[in-house]
């Protein structure tokens, strides 16, 4: 049975912020809500909006060679690398330009990159863009893997953020827990309110989307 979607009132009338209440399993936790991102990452008009509204949050002085995309947000890190180059952000790489690269999962969750895509993040400066950060696992393996390949992350942004900052940098995000779902819930499974209370899971999250169970 599909889940029921509701839009969140928010402050920004172009990017909004879908949202389903249940009890439901990441690959880390248990939450209490699923944030669908969808049209969000895969509509162009909306995936401009959120580009230009996290590009609006650094400063020119920035050096950004490199937009590491996590959770299928390629779109919107295409998005932010024509916003970023139009603003004259500068980079550092010999072709004048920002690359936008997707990391490679090991079934260990590491994150890997190939030959072919290695030298777009070696010696750059790179951002992290993520769909959402929960538990900021997935942005924390994604900046030791830009620091084992030897590149320099410059910064972490995501659409909608529960943390406000992974490794000594400040997440920035256009929907945060404590401004915009203050009752959002991420927890342990053995740690979980929701199974204490023998309350089923009503499916399973990733950065795909959701799978329900009823």
């Amino acid at each position: 049975m599909a889940i029921k979607l509701f839009v969140l009132p928010t402050t920004s009338s172009n990017v909004k912020l879908r949202l389903a209440r249940g009890h439901f399993a990441t690959s880390h936790s248990h939450i209490n809500y699923y944030v669908d991102l969808t049209m969000t990452k895969h509509r162009l008009s909306e995936a401009r909006e959120a580009a230009a509204a996290l590009c609006a949050s650094f400063a020119s002085t920035t050096v950004i060679d490199t937009i590491l995309c996590l959770d299928g947000t390629e779109v919107i890190g295409a998005c932010m690398a024509s916003e970023l180059t139009r603003a004259g952000f500068t980079n550092m790489n010999a072709h004048r330009t920002i690359y936008v690269v997707t990391p490679e999962h090991t079934s260990g969750s590491q994150l890997i990159f190939r030959d072919n895509t290695a030298p777009m993040i070696v010696g750059k400066h790179v951002l992290v863009l993520a769909a959402s950060v929960t538990t900021g696992y997935t942005v924390q393996a994604a900046v030791e893997a830009i620091r084992y390949y030897s590149g320099l992350p410059v910064g972490i942004c995501a659409i909608f953020s529960c943390v406000d900052e992974c490794l000594g940098f400040p997440i920035i995000s256009i929907f945060n827990k404590r401004d915009h779902l203050d009752d959002y819930q991420s927890c342990p499974s053995t740690d979980c309110p929701l199974c204490k209370a023998n309350v089923k899971l009503d499916g399973m999250v990733n950065s795909f989307g959701v799978s329900t169970f009823r």
